[in-house]
């Protein structure tokens, strides 16, 4: 999500809508690549390549942009005509606000929201929220990080950099995979916070003066995929943790047996102490020692889903130094053996 792999509760809550409606959704699982055994397996992840395939076969099956899961079906091509909406403007603040009237159009579009606050630092702080109730739904916190997500990395593609978020909040009680939305967004997140939001997300203000850098040729480009694209794309490596893990998964793709930095040598290359590296991953909701289990899980994940790797030599390249110490790990990182999880991959 390395590629950051995607939980199969994420897989599970994007069906939700196929499913109200009647659709058989083994057919899109095995068009995505993504055994169905994998369902059942509440640690399983998937690459996510896999479920961007999923998504777009979910929105040309439902004909919605949202999947069936919100209170109204959005025709295809909505998400591309506030894209056009926006792509002109003066600057981000201009876009985005066009971005949250264009859905208020809707009667039963998202209720979108763009606020400007007074005070955490010079230019203060700019929120958007997705509000109103989307907890009615069992996948209405699906929903709404989709919307966060896609929001986010949108933005960032109009300027040309990546938005670095302060946190980010939603209003229901913290899942069982909460400790994976650190590095969904980059940024600390909190869960029941109770300010009036459905899902929020904070930063700095001063971004909203950014002039967009995209024209209509490279929005073009961006529809190919989008907005399923958007929600496996890669981020722009300014936050302490994804700096990290670039350099961890750097190191993954630079040898066999892989020689992965430890935190020393991180935080020499971002010219900091030790210690201030681990007090800004902290910061931020993780570990050097998290980051690399992440690398490797998601690495791991990759090359079995694809199916080509030896196991042995997929455990060596991820600098493990017995096969059964790999085995071990995956069976921590996803509940079974990685046997087991190419097998399931190639039941699809």
């Amino acid at each position: 999500m390395g590629r950051t792999t995607v939980g199969v509760h994420h897989v599970q809550a994007a069906l939700g809508g196929a499913l109200r409606l009647g659709i058989d959704t083994v057919p899109l699982l095995q068009c995505a690549g993504i055994s169905p055994l994998l369902l059942g397996d509440e640690l399983a992840r998937v690459p996510p390549e896999q479920f961007a395939r999923l998504v777009r076969a979910l929105h040309r099956a439902t004909r919605d942009e949202f999947l069936g899961l919100g209170a109204a079906p959005s025709r295809p091509g909505t998400f591309a005509m506030m894209c056009h909406a926006c792509v002109g403007c003066r600057d981000l603040g201009a876009a985005l606000e066009r971005a949250v009237r264009f859905y208020g159009l809707f009667p039963h579009g998202p209720d979108l929201a763009l606020d400007r606050l007074a005070g955490a630092g010079p230019a203060g702080e700019a929120v958007f929220a997705v509000r109103g109730d989307l907890w009615g739904l069992a996948e209405g916190r699906f929903l709404a990080e989709c919307v966060l997500i896609v929001w986010h990395r949108l933005a960032s593609w109009l300027i040309g950099h990546r938005i670095p978020l302060r946190w980010a909040r939603f209003d229901c009680p913290a899942p069982p995979y909460a400790g994976e939305y650190g590095a969904m967004f980059g940024c600390p997140v909190t869960f029941g916070a109770g300010r009036g939001f459905g899902a929020a997300a904070g930063f700095d203000a001063r971004w909203l003066a950014a002039p967009p850098v995209r024209d209509e040729a490279a929005l073009a480009e961006l529809l190919r995929s989008a907005p399923a694209g958007l929600l496996s794309r890669r981020e722009y490596g300014t936050t302490v943790a994804e700096q990290v893990r670039r350099d961890l998964a750097r190191a993954l793709r630079a040898g066999r047996p892989a020689r992965l930095p430890g935190v020393a040598q991180l935080a020499a290359r971002l010219a900091v102490s030790p210690a201030t590296l681990r007090r800004r991953l902290a910061a931020e909701g993780t570990s050097y020692r998290r980051l690399r289990d992440q690398v490797r899980r998601e690495a791991a994940v990759s090359s079995l889903a694809e199916g080509r790797e030896p196991i042995a030599e997929l455990a060596e390249r991820l600098g493990f130094s017995e096969d059964t110490a790999f085995h071990r790990a995956f069976r921590r990182w996803t509940g079974t053996t990685p046997g087991a999880y190419r097998l399931h991959g190639q039941q699809s």
